[in-house]
């Protein structure tokens, strides 16, 4: 026989952040669980509301499956002495696991004999072990933040209220601090009815929904952006697609009725970004678009409840955020009062890190390096990346990114546009934190691209000059977005850039700061650190990790020669010629691997197939030369390929190994050759056939 199994964990209202990590833990920890407790069951789901978390397993036995089980005790070496007899290692083990001296068993695992206890465990009825396991399941869930309550040791992100444990129709024991199971749940906490028993769990389900609970979190998801896009319609307009914004919503209500609300066409004055920023961030709206993408003076608001007294709630929702759109305002025409160029002395006074001084401090390293690699790569004049990176962090002394963090850049490059600054150069002010986030947009701007890798080069090395270093999940300052971003920026814009001369350029920055670590080992591991990101961006590409590895030379510091490199040998992997180059690769390296010298005697070679090989490779080196130094990597592994009949040849007549010193010397050297030639391009040792 099977039963469902229901669970209802009753809590306070859990914060919207938590929810989605929330269930998928309970999920995951469930089938975890009830695998180990050899539980068997049909389907597995969780539900989740912000007063409660729900798991339901339809179909499980009611038994357990027997099991036997094998524990691995010591070498028979050391269980068994010579006459054959168990040593106090084996007695102790057997004691240890409950079973007789004579009943270990002697298995072989990897080529190395070990004793075994093997023990036969009887099944035991599901509804004796279900508390357990569920009570672990719940001490098991990890949330951010957790808090006890009253005077309980319990651990959880918000106090337990009540607990239901079914198992078909039977209430399962179970006791969490002073809450014991039952079969009652609650509904909606205004709208619901009160205290609901349940029976089963198709009883459960129907009291939920008649009590204004929407159990399934993707049926609210659902249901909340289905109302709001006819809601947005119905106005003439379309809401903003938001997934960030929907999830938090889905998690914030268990009844979802939504709502439009207006606000003065006047308050349209301020930056869109500024407005939405505001409707989403602080109040959890959709904003509203018109059919020509214009921003309309309206939002769409979520309730948790039904469209009861809905006048009422939609003006107090209009007032509150009027305010913040009054206070939205007034910091624009605050900001606008003055040209954007007189808040940036103001970075002066403000301290970017204690050991790296002020923001001004970081504009004018900015400022120096962007210079620099402006010239290296001929992207943008002089003059403009000065004045662009003047400006680039005047907004921080607004008020309006005083009040709204998340606009810096934003709102800098309104403030240069109003002034009369150059056009590339107020995109500058914002491209510069480009790119943000995954996914986000890279800058596209000449003066953007420089600036933006500016920023981000004496953030790196800046941290790790003074010892900050990411380490395992701890990334505080946002490191390796950083050497991502300067990563996807190099290889998308295509740029030839010496990332040992930049990193070196940026450093002598920091002369003044008396930093912990040296030039040499801080841009050592800084190049590692962007390396390392750069292997993450092949992958997503991708490019097999054999292929990454083999392009990964020691002196490799262009990133966009790597890319080019791992994109070319991808491709040439599935070519007929690959097999080619990887015959005249192997034959040479195998045998001159530890050939030191690079010295082919070509008077010592007597053979006319080694002479011909010699003259053949003389021939095709050129050749790769030229064609990797114009990036035409495949061409230069395909003329590699056609030393292969030569190769082949070269095997057949003679021998390298000869005892003949000289001339053995002089065919390795040839060999040495033909792998250093190879290795020119990549290290096909790394190769996986």
């Amino acid at each position: 026989m099977a039963k469902d199994l229901l669970f209802e964990l009753g809590v306070e209202e859990l914060p919207s952040a938590y929810m989605a990590k929330a269930l998928k833990d309970l999920e995951n920890l469930a089938r975890k669980k009830f695998t180990e407790a050899r539980l068997k069951y049909s389907e597995l789901k969780v539900y989740g509301t912000p007063r409660r978390l729900t798991l339901f397993i339809t179909a499980m036995e009611e038994i357990q499956q027997d099991a036997i089980i094998e524990n691995r005790g010591p070498k028979k070496a050391i269980a068994i002495d010579k006459q054959g007899n168990p040593s106090s290692a084996a007695q102790g083990f057997a004691r240890g696991q409950g079973v007789r001296v004579e009943d270990l068993l002697v298995k072989e695992v990897d080529g190395v004999e070990y004793i075994f206890a093997v023990k036969n465990e009887i099944s035991r009825p599901a509804a004796d072990i279900l508390a357990d396991v569920v009570k672990e399941i719940v001490y098991s869930i990890v949330f951010p933040k957790s808090m006890r309550w009253a005077y309980y040791q319990t651990r959880f992100a918000r106090p337990i209220r009540w607990l239901l444990l079914l198992f078909g129709d039977k209430v399962i024991d179970l006791e969490i601090e002073n809450i014991k199971s039952g079969k009652v749940t609650w509904g909606h906490r205004f709208l619901g009815q009160g205290a609901l028993e349940v029976n089963n769990a198709e009883g459960y389900f129907q009291a939920l929904r008649e009590n204004y609970v929407i159990l399934d979190q993707e049926e609210r998801k659902t249901m909340i952006w289905n109302q709001v896009q006819d809601i947005a319609q119905n106005q003439g307009g379309n809401a903003m697609e938001d997934p960030e914004l929907l999830e938090e919503i889905t998690y914030l209500v268990e009844y979802p009725h939504a709502f439009y609300g207006q606000f003065s066409k006047s308050y349209l004055e301020v930056p869109p970004e500024v407005l939405t920023t505001s409707m989403i961030e602080h109040q959890r709206y959709f904003p509203v678009y018109d059919a020509e993408g214009e921003l309309m003076a309206g939002f769409i608001g979520v309730r948790n409840g039904t469209d009861y007294c809905l006048d009422i709630v939609r003006a107090g929702n209009e007032r509150v955020i009027k305010a913040r759109l009054e206070d939205a305002l007034f910091f624009w025409r605050e900001d606008t009062k003055k040209p954007f160029q007189d808040m940036a002395p103001g970075l002066s006074n403000v301290l970017f890190h204690e050991r790296l001084g002020t923001i001004m401090d970081k504009v004018k390293r900015i400022t120096e390096l962007a210079c620099y690699i402006g010239q290296k790569t001929a992207l943008s004049q002089e003059s403009r990346l000065v004045r662009a990176a003047y400006l680039c962090k005047a907004d921080l002394m607004s008020s309006m990114v005083y009040e709204f963090p998340e606009l810096q850049g934003i709102m800098g490059r309104y403030y240069a546009q109003i002034s009369g600054e150059e056009a590339e150069v107020s995109q500058a002010v914002f491209e510069h934190y480009l790119p943000r986030f995954a996914g986000d947009n890279l800058p596209e701007t000449p003066t953007g691209i420089v600036l933006s890798l500016s920023e981000k080069i004496d953030n790196l090395i800046g941290s790790y000059a003074i010892g900050i270093k990411p380490s395992g999940s701890q990334d505080p300052y946002a490191l390796r977005r950083q050497a991502l971003g300067i990563v996807n920026i190099i290889v998308n814009k295509n740029l030839k850039l010496n990332l040992q001369d930049v990193l070196s350029k940026s450093y002598a920055g920091f002369n003044s700061i008396n930093p912990e670590q040296g030039l040499e080992d801080t841009v050592k591991e800084v190049i590692d650190f962007i390396l390392q990101r750069m292997r993450g961006v092949l992958m997503e590409k991708s490019i097999a990790y054999d292929v990454i590895d083999a392009v990964f030379m020691s002196a490799a510091v262009d990133i966009t020669d790597i890319y080019s490199r791992a994109v070319c040998l991808q491709q040439f992997k599935a070519m007929p010629e690959f097999d080619d180059l990887m015959v005249v690769f192997n034959r040479s390296h195998n045998l001159s691997r530890k050939w030191q010298s690079e010295e082919v005697q070509f008077d010592k070679l007597t053979d006319v197939s080694e002479i011909s090989l010699y003259k053949q490779v003389n021939m095709v080196r050129t050749e790769v030369q030229s064609a990797v130094q114009a990036g035409e990597y495949i061409l230069a592994m395909k003329t590699i390929a056609t030393l292969r009949p030569e190769v082949d040849n070269f095997f057949e007549a003679v021998m390298v190994m000869v005892d003949d010193e000289v001339l053995k010397n002089a065919r390795l050297g040839l060999l040495r050759s033909i792998s250093d030639l190879c290795r020119f391009i990549a290290d096909f040792s790394k190769i996986v056939l």
